[in-house]
């Protein structure tokens, strides 16, 4: 049992690595082996509307014909158990390089046929971690949810329905001193820091764990 982790934040050791260990350590703790992806150390880019994955009798139905730095990966999740994507939120929605990801990962299976069926080689389980500076009365007031929907709706039909976890307000300076950032309180970042971030990635251990539980009573 092999489940994957794809970090589509800039930040290697930032917040979004951090939880996205947490969710491997849970995956680890119930026999799965994993694998964190830092996908901006990966040289990649996103769909080119080639249409050679959709090519009937082609050499490249049903995957993806662009060859970089993604495409290492893109093979090896053909034969993985689980997949966690986790991604900052800029602007409302994943950063560009995750949702550059997500075209390459999902467009290849999705047929274009009146059911929009999948030809994905596996049911991957699926879970999706978003990392965001709002609080949790923000981010549903500007509707990231629904908009991040979208996307879940897209990896729900291909693989599996994604569990969902967003990590609000977040620490994002080492010295908030530093940096044009007064409309925050650093005294409710810090205690968010101390309190809301632990419970989170206690959330993720939990996510993890019950991922690589179910793979193992499918395959049982």
């Amino acid at each position: 049992m092999k489940i994957f982790a794809v970090n589509g934040s800039p930040r290697p050791g930032g917040n979004t690595a951090t939880v996205l260990e947490h969710f491997l350590e849970g995956a680890r703790s119930a026999g799965a082996a994993t694998e964190l992806v830092q996908l901006y150390a990966l040289q990649g880019s996103g769909c080119r509307s080639c249409f050679a994955c959709k090519r009937l009798g082609g050499p490249s139905y049903g995957h993806c014909a662009v060859k970089d730095g993604w495409s290492p990966l893109l093979a090896a999740l053909e034969q993985a158990d689980g997949l966690v994507l986790g991604s900052p939120v800029y602007f409302g929605n994943v950063t560009g390089v995750m949702r550059s990801f997500q075209e390459r990962l999902c467009f290849p299976y999705l047929v274009y046929d009146r059911q929009r069926s999948t030809i994905a080689p596996r049911r991957l389980a699926t879970a999706c971690i978003y990392t965001m500076n709002v609080d949790a009365a923000t981010m549903r007031q500007l509707g990231y949810p629904q908009t991040l929907a979208l996307m879940e709706g897209c990896l729900e039909r291909i693989f599996s329905r994604p569990d969902v976890l967003y990590v609000n307000d977040t620490w994002q300076f080492d010295d908030y001193g530093k940096y044009r950032a007064e409309r925050f309180s650093v005294a409710d970042k810090r205690r968010s820091r101390e309190e809301l971030f632990p419970q989170d990635c206690r959330r993720a251990f939990g996510l993890g764990r019950d991922m690589a539980r179910k793979i193992a009573e499918a395959g049982a």
